[in-house]
């Protein structure tokens, strides 16, 4: 049986009642939020301030444009501006960006900003991002190395995560009239449709390139439970990652690519549609989910629908709407006395007996999850013009 035959479609009224509630939560955390940022994950469902020197704190700055879009209110645009000016002094000191996360921290936080506002600082905070991604490109291979000192024997590697990155250097392509942001993205994501896309649709989190050949060495599977297995939030990333590199393309190949990352992680899912943390779990495992990856994928799904005929866009926006209906009812932060997230049961970094990572923000809010399920009922309201 379909896992989703039958199972209700969230409307517009109440992807707009849900982004009202997301709104206020919003608006209750800038106290605490617009001189600091929120960290990658909740501890008890709490977000605390940290430092801007996390992957994960352009998520914030886009909750807050995201909310400024639907009320309009002078204290998110604020807010935003405090924050893009913070991300304009991270870009200028280089604080914590020795790694390929340009897209995830400047996106939301500073492209965003230029967009809605015009802001100057953060047009140049964001070209400032993209350059420092350009400069992780290793032609050897032709893929932007993930983390570490460029080239370095045991760090030179990428992962799925950097699809998402990738926006940033199309944007920039635009923004300045480089090429060479559009030329070595589309390299990249050609290096990880080769090798991180396996044959039945599932993807590796990491791919280990040889340094002398250019010739993959390894795939793995680092934040997932095991190598052979499929990490979901990186599943979620190829989905969302491949639906905006063919926003900016159009190249077939893919399309035809989301459609197989898309398949694999329709069958794997559980009843009520949000994944496990990795999918080689199933219904009936007792085992975290990770919301996010539901978030992400809805995300991706209705940026695919806004570029495919009539019949594939209803079929998308369909999938989207019941994956945002199972979180809205069953995810969501309902009381703000609970949380100071806004979707519950994300899991950032998960240990099992074969992976490397370390365990933390396991059945937490998750700052990621948050803002693309914040998105995705953005999208699913009517028409929005993306950051990425």
């Amino acid at each position: 049986m379909n896992v989703f035959e039958g199972k209700p479609v969230l409307s517009q009224a109440q992807a707009r009642q849900a982004l009202d509630v997301c709104v206020g939560q919003v608006r209750r955390n800038l106290p605490k939020f617009t001189r600091a940022c929120q960290n990658h994950s909740s501890i008890h469902n709490v977000y605390p301030p940290c430092d801007n020197d996390q992957w994960t704190c352009g998520f914030w700055p886009g909750e807050v444009w995201l909310a400024y879009e639907r009320d309009g209110g002078e204290a998110f645009k604020t807010t935003g501006l405090i924050l893009a000016d913070s991300f304009l002094d991270r870009a200028e000191r280089g604080v914590a960006l020795d790694h390929h996360d340009m897209g995830f921290l400047y996106t939301p936080a500073c492209v965003a900003a230029w967009k809605l506002t015009g802001y100057e600082p953060a047009r140049r905070a964001a070209l400032m991002a993209a350059g420092r991604l350009l400069a992780r490109f290793q032609p050897v291979g032709e893929f932007f190395q993930a983390w570490g000192e460029l080239g370095a024997p045991d760090n030179y590697r990428y992962i799925i995560d950097c699809l998402l990155n990738l926006p940033l250097l199309y944007w920039a392509a635009d923004e300045s009239g480089d090429p060479r942001y559009r030329t070595l993205a589309g390299r990249h994501i050609a290096t990880c449709l080769r090798h991180s896309v396996r044959d039945d649709g599932s993807t590796f989190h990491t791919v280990f390139m040889d340094r002398e050949t250019g010739r993959m060495s390894r795939g793995a599977t680092c934040q997932g439970y095991h190598d052979n297995s499929s990490w979901a939030r990186g599943q979620a990333w190829a989905i969302y990652g491949l639906a905006l590199s063919y926003r900016y393309v159009r190249d077939p190949v893919y399309k035809e690519a989301f459609d197989r990352v898309l398949a694999y992680y329709l069958t794997r899912l559980p009843d009520d549609l949000v994944p496990y943390w990795d999918m080689i779990f199933t219904s009936g495992d007792a085992e975290p989910r990770d919301s996010s990856s539901a978030s992400i994928t809805a995300c991706g799904l209705l940026e695919m629908a806004g570029l495919t005929p009539p019949a594939e866009a209803r079929r998308y926006r369909r999938l989207a709407g019941q994956t945002l209906k199972s979180l809205v009812d069953h995810y969501s932060v309902k009381n703000p006395e609970e949380s100071n997230g806004l979707v519950l049961h994300g899991t950032y970094s998960k240990k099992s007996p074969y992976n490397t990572c370390t365990q933390e923000g396991v059945d937490e809010c998750v700052s990621w999850g948050d803002y693309f399920y914040m998105e995705a009922l953005t999208r699913l309201r009517g028409r929005w013009e993306p950051y990425w």
